[in-house]
């Protein structure tokens, strides 16, 4: 599985429709995580202001459409993961099918990713 971290309400923005964050547009890819450890370092640098529930979708890489290309982070990995980390980057919308759960970003009161639990 890869992580992708997502607020819940841009998840749920059009459901009839493959996911297309706007990284794929700026960026020409969506961002993805190797691991939870890394998710969670990114959803701090990044993510730490996010209004509502913040989601992790589990994507089977395998079952993508789009091609996934495993590269270094540009300019820089969030603090407190190594330079050598490799992020999956994916080539292209993410279809529905390939999402095989979803997690909930649980965070302490000064707003800060703790862990990650099943959605409830």
């Amino acid at each position: 599985m890869i992580y992708h971290l997502v607020p819940l309400d841009h998840w749920l923005r059009e459901p009839d429709r493959s996911y297309a964050p706007e990284s794929l547009a700026n960026d020409g890819f969506v961002h993805c995580s190797p691991d939870e450890v890394v998710t969670l370092a990114v959803a701090n640098a990044f993510y730490r202001n996010v209004v509502g529930p913040l989601m992790v979708l589990l994507i089977d890489e395998d079952a993508l459409h789009a091609e996934v290309r495993w590269e270094s982070a540009d300019p820089a990995p969030p603090p407190g993961v190594a330079h050598s980390t490799r992020f999956p980057h994916v080539y292209g919308r993410v279809n529905r099918s390939a999402v095989a759960g979803m997690l909930e970003v649980r965070r302490d009161p000064d707003g800060s990713a703790v862990a990650l639990a099943l959605w409830s």
